[in-house]
């Protein structure tokens, strides 16, 4: 399977309570720590209501943590594109690009909460349409046009941006659900996707099909679409053992469930859980469950599986929780640097294979060592100097080394 990127989705999930100054400055060091740790990207959201998601301005957020990494890209996850006149993201996208030093994605989406829409008077059936209008008159922009654009929602008169992006060509990508419009919307504009559904049992099945809306929409409207531009969001909570990381995540992932996603977001269909144990079972160890706690190994395996149901993505996503307390957590993320990273990307397998080698060809390496020592040996000044009155005799046979020592190795395969 080709190399995937890793990526990090932070909402945020935040239980309510703790002192909002501290979870800003401990997101901004999880960012760090990511970066440190070798992550490809770090995904943030824009959130207006429900209390748990506390960041209204990703930009603003991805520009601070700009300030305390180095190669990380930074993405916008997602810009709700129907609250915003379109000229001003572009020109805060802009912005974010030279202030990180070319490494902004600009991901967009319709708005994901109905509580959203509702405060700033927006008809949820005008959103999707929207964020269609909104990207192709910002894809104008960036690419240097003057516009003259007039909606029922905004209007531009003869604009243009007084400063491009620092990339030449800023990576865009949208939000998609379980629903086709996100996927069609990315083939429309031959841009990048990440999937936000598959965090569900549903969604996580839906991925299969998901990518034939994208490419039929591509040959609709004469574009392309890449599948190593299209990152998949799933969730996690990882420990040395499968016991270890329940204990962890048991009591948060039951608070996540019963307090955001059912008694605030009151999803349709989402029961509260009576018991950690029970939110353990139905949330993670359920077959096909779209959450993984447990060990390096089982992510491993989990993420393998959807790779290949998939057909194929780019980027794998963690969606980053309170499940487990911040220590727990930040070290969940090490383990999957130290140990996922590395097995789904193959950067071991020729360790493997040289300690293998190695193994299987012990005795051909002991006779050469052995032969060496004896040449040393001869010499009466380094016999001394190991303290050694007199040289072992070493016959003419144990002194060869053979030339050949793959055949050895291949009978033993």
């Amino acid at each position: 399977m080709a190399r995937l990127g890793f990526g990090a989705f932070l909402a945020p999930h935040h239980p309510i309570g703790e002192n909002p100054l501290l979870q800003f400055r401990r997101d901004i060091r999880f960012v760090q720590h990511l970066d440190e740790l070798g992550f490809d990207e770090f995904w943030c959201g824009e959130h207006h209501s429900s209390g748990w998601e506390m960041i209204a301005s990703p930009e603003m957020f991805l520009a601070a943590a700009a300030e305390h990494t180095k190669r990380i890209k930074l993405a916008t996850g997602v810009i709700s594109l129907p609250y915003h006149h379109p000229f001003n993201v572009a020109q805060r996208m802009v912005q974010l690009d030279w202030m990180s030093g070319g490494r902004a994605i600009f991901g967009s989406g319709p708005g994901a909460l109905p509580s959203d829409a509702y405060t700033l008077n927006i008809d949820p059936m005008t959103q999707r349409d929207r964020q269609d209008e909104a990207i192709g008159v910002i894809r104008r922009l960036m690419r240097g046009e003057r516009v003259t654009h007039k909606s029922d929602w905004f209007t531009l008169q003869d604009a243009a941006l007084q400063l491009l992006p620092l990339q030449e060509d800023m990576p865009f990508a949208t939000a998609s659900q379980i629903s086709p419009s996100g996927m069609t919307l990315a083939g429309k504009y031959g841009i990048g996707i990440i999937s936000l559904g598959s965090m569900s049992n549903e969604g996580l099945t839906a991925l299969p099909t998901q990518w034939a809306f994208a490419e039929s929409s591509a040959r609709k409207h004469g574009t392309a679409v890449d599948r190593r531009n299209w990152r998949v969001l799933l969730n996690w909570h990882i420990a040395e053992t499968r016991e270890k990381a329940i204990e962890e995540a048991r009591h948060g992932l039951m608070r996540w469930h019963n307090k955001y996603i059912v008694a605030t977001l009151q999803r349709p269909g989402a029961v509260a859980f009576e018991s950690p144990d029970e939110a353990v079972e139905k949330t993670a160890l359920a077959p096909g469950s779209a959450s993984v706690i447990g060990t390096p190994d089982d992510l491993v395996k989990m993420i393998k599986s959807v790779h290949e149901k998939s057909g194929g993505f780019g980027t794998v996503v963690g969606f980053v929780h309170d499940w487990a307390n911040p220590e727990n957590t930040f070290r969940s993320w090490d383990l999957v640097a130290r140990y996922v990273m590395p097995e789904i990307n193959g950067y071991v397998t020729k360790l493997r294979e040289s300690e293998r080698h190695l193994q299987v060809n012990r005795a051909v390496f002991e006779r050469a060592g052995q032969a060496i020592m004896a040449k040393i040996m001869e010499n009466k000044d380094a016999a001394e100097a190991l303290k050694v009155t007199s040289a072992p005799r070493v016959t003419a046979a144990a002194a060869q080394v053979p030339k050949e020592i793959g055949n050895k190795q291949e009978a033993a395969e």
